[in-house]
């Protein structure tokens, strides 16, 4: 299932004083099985992009195409409701959403909502919790009893319970420390791959786009100002800090070892492990020079 957006513009309160242009003229494509991460700086307009996605809001120009809805400004509430089915979002501090006295009930409570039943219910729960990393023995337990990391891959198990074509990420590790942001990393990854499930990620960690995403799109000021293959994107530097954004780790010492000794890799290293095959005939030759 594509999502498609053509010339799509978003004005908050709209014919008001106080209307705010978030979006404009935004064209872009997400790719069914595709792992598309979405970058730019505060107020760039990622998070209403975000909620166009599944149709929670609705755009007041062009029109969002998902699957085979057409989504434009005249369009009816009613009907949309399935739209959040097939497009589920994690949101920031998604642990803060979870309500129920069991963790069995709160995976469950959006499949009940759609039509399944308490046993139906009981047997999705038990199915999504090894996606998360979590064995049946949390069925019973309160979510409010469990760690923060248990916590989030319990949210996570509740949007997963809906079965969603398509997975929306906001900033799905933050306040997690580096080693349980790679361990939620890892299981989305494994998701992506193992279940087929398109990937939407919003975020400001670049580790993650270069360790992740196979597309990037460059939001400024409310629109698209590069979209394509984060490789490619990541080789221009100097343009992402001039849009206050940041390369990653593996690229920032790519290019101090470029400035500094004239070394031309290659291919422009996104990851550690990239970064240390790319170095090896540098270090050797180096190692050549001193004797």
């Amino acid at each position: 299932m594509d999502i498609v957006f053509d010339k799509v513009g978003y004005t908050y309160q709209k014919g008001t004083p106080f209307q705010s242009r978030a979006l404009y003229d935004i064209d872009l494509t997400i790719k069914e099985g595709s792992y598309t991460a979405i970058v730019g700086h505060t107020g760039s307009g990622k998070s209403t992009l975000l909620q166009h996605l599944n149709a929670l809001r609705k755009p007041t120009e062009g029109t969002v195409t998902i699957g085979d809805r057409v989504i434009a400004s005249e369009t009816e509430n009613k009907n949309l409701k399935g739209l959040r089915k097939k497009v589920g979002i994690v949101f920031q501090f998604p642990e803060s959403q979870l309500f129920d006295e069991t963790v069995a009930k709160d995976i469950a409570f959006g499949p009940k909502n759609f039509g399944a039943s308490e046993e139906e219910g009981r047997e999705i729960a038990e199915r999504m919790l090894p996606l998360v990393g979590l064995d049946e023995s949390f069925l019973e337990t309160s979510p409010f009893d469990l760690s923060g990391g248990q916590m989030r891959r319990v949210a996570i198990a509740g949007v997963l319970a809906m079965k969603p074509d398509v997975l929306v990420l906001d900033e799905p590790t933050a306040g997690l420390d580096p080693k349980g942001r790679r361990e939620i990393m890892d299981m989305f990854y494994r998701l992506h791959k193992e279940q087929g499930l398109t990937i939407v990620l919003v975020t400001h960690q670049m580790d993650d786009v270069a360790y992740y995403a196979d597309h990037m799109i460059v939001l400024e000021k409310g629109t698209v100002m590069k979209e394509g293959d984060p490789r490619e994107i990541f080789r221009d530097a100097d343009w992402l800090k001039s849009k206050q954004l940041g390369v990653p780790s593996a690229v920032e010492f790519a290019n101090q070892i470029q400035k500094q000794f004239g070394w031309s890799f290659s291919t422009l290293p996104l990851t550690t492990d990239e970064l240390a095959r790319e170095m090896k005939p540098f270090l050797l030759q180096k190692e050549a020079e001193r004797q």
